[in-house]
C-alpha cells in the first residue's frame, strides 16, 4: 500500500495494530478522522490518553475501574459471599448485561495456556484462593469459556480450593463447547448462570 504522506502512513500503521483491524480498515478510519473537525479528533486522543494513564484495576476483583475499589465490589447490595470467576472485563460486562447475577466477580486476567506461555502464576489466582481461605466465601462460580484452556484453569483452581468449605459450581453448558463467553447471547448466558451445576459433576461427566 503506497502512501502520499508519511504522517498518514504512520497513523494507518498504528491503527492497524488494533485487533481485527487490517491496513484497509485502518486507512478508512484514519481518513474518516481527517474529515472530522479537529476538536473531535482531539477529544478521541485525549480520551484514549486519559484512559491509559488513569485507569486502575480493582484491588479486590481486578476488574477495570476508575477508583481503587470498583463499583461492583463497593456495592453493599451485592452478595459478597458468591464470587463469579471470569477471564477478563468483557466477561464481566456480558454477565452484567443478563441482569441475572447479584454476586461479585474475580477477574483472572487470562486462562492457563502452556502453549502461549501462560501459567497459574501469571494469573490472578492466588488472591482468589486467599479470599476462599478467609472463610467469607460461600460459593465460587466458574464462568470461563468452555475451551480446553478454560477447563484446565477451572480444574486448577478447583484443586486449590477443594479442601475449604466452599461450594464450587460452573455455568450450565448452554454455552457451546469451544465458544467464548463474550459472544453468547444474553438469554443463554443468563440461563447458564441461573442453572449452574456443581463443578465436580461437570468434569466427571466429560
Amino acid at each position: 500500500m503506497e502512501f502520499s504522506s508519511k504522517l498518514l502512513e504512520t497513523a494507518v500503521n498504528e491503527m492497524s495494530q488494533l485487533p481485527g483491524i487490517g491496513k484497509r480498515t485502518a486507512l478508512r478510519l484514519v481518513l474518516h478522522l481527517l474529515k472530522q473537525p479537529k476538536e473531535q479528533t482531539s477529544f478521541l486522543s485525549q480520551a484514549l490518553t486519559s484512559m491509559r494513564e488513569e485507569v486502575r484495576f480493582c484491588v479486590s476483583c481486578h476488574n477495570i475501574s476508575d477508583v481503587d475499589l470498583c463499583a461492583i465490589c463497593s456495592n453493599e447490595k451485592r452478595d459478597h459471599q458468591i464470587i463469579c470467576v471470569v477471564e477478563d472485563i468483557r466477561d464481566v460486562m456480558a454477565i452484567e448485561n443478563t441482569g441475572q447475577f447479584r454476586g461479585i466477580y474475580h477477574v483472572l486476567g487470562g486462562k492457563i495456556s502452556p502453549i502461549d506461555g501462560v501459567g497459574p502464576n501469571q494469573l490472578n489466582i492466588s488472591s482468589l484462593v486467599e479470599k476462599v481461605k478467609s472463610g467469607e466465601v460461600v460459593e465460587i462460580i466458574f464462568a470461563l469459556s468452555s475451551t480446553i484452556e478454560g477447563d484446565t484453569t477451572n480444574f486448577y483452581i478447583y484443586k486449590q480450593i477443594q479442601d475449604y468449605e466452599v461450594i464450587s459450581s460452573t455455568i450450565a453448558r448452554g454455552i457451546s463447547v469451544g465458544d467464548e463467553l463474550e459472544y453468547a447471547d444474553e438469554v443463554t448466558l443468563g440461563r447458564s448462570i441461573l442453572h449452574r451445576v456443581p463443578f465436580e459433576k461437570s468434569f466427571k461427566n466429560n
